[in-house]
C-alpha cells in the first residue's frame, strides 16, 4: 500500500503546477483523498479534499478560486491543479487518504478530515514559489 505524491517544484508568483497523488496497492475511490501543506516553522493545514461517498469537494480559503482538485479512477490519481501560486504556498504538499466508511467519516464536508485521523501518507513534494 504506498501513495506517491509528485509534481513540484520552483515556480515564480503567479505559475502553475499540478501535483499528482498515485496509488498503489489500494483503490483511491474508496478513500477521502486529502491534500496537506506544511511550511517551515508552520503547522500541517488542510489544503483540498475529495470525496466519493458524497461528491464532497473541499478547499481551504486560502486557495480557493486558485486550486482544483480532481480525480482520474482509470489512473487512480488524484490531482491538484494550482494556479496563480504565491509565495505563500511554498510548502511540503503531502496528499493522504481516509478509508471512507471508517469511523472517521466519509466526507470532504463541511470540512477535511483532521491530518491525524488519515489511514495513509505519501512521502511530500516540495513546492517552492519565489517572489
Amino acid at each position: 500500500v504506498q501513495l506517491q505524491a509528485s509534481g513540484g517544484g520552483l515556480v515564480q508568483t503567479g505559475g502553475t503546477l499540478r501535483l499528482s497523488c498515485a496509488a498503489s496497492g489500494f483503490i483511491l475511490d474508496y478513500y477521502v483523498i486529502g491534500w496537506f501543506r506544511q511550511a517551515p516553522g508552520k503547522e500541517r493545514e488542510g489544503v483540498s479534499c475529495i470525496s466519493s461517498s458524497d461528491g464532497s469537494i473541499y478547499y481551504a480559503e486560502s486557495v480557493k478560486g486558485r486550486f482544483t482538485i480532481s480525480r482520474d479512477n482509470a489512473k487512480n490519481t488524484v490531482y491538484l491543479q494550482m494556479n496563480s501560486l504565491k509565495p505563500e504556498d511554498t510548502a511540503v504538499y503531502y496528499c493522504a487518504a481516509l478509508r471512507i466508511g471508517g469511523p472517521y467519516g466519509s466526507s470532504c464536508s463541511p470540512e477535511i478530515p483532521d491530518y491525524y485521523v488519515m489511514d495513509y501518507w505519501g512521502k511530500g513534494t516540495l513546492v517552492t514559489v519565489s517572489s
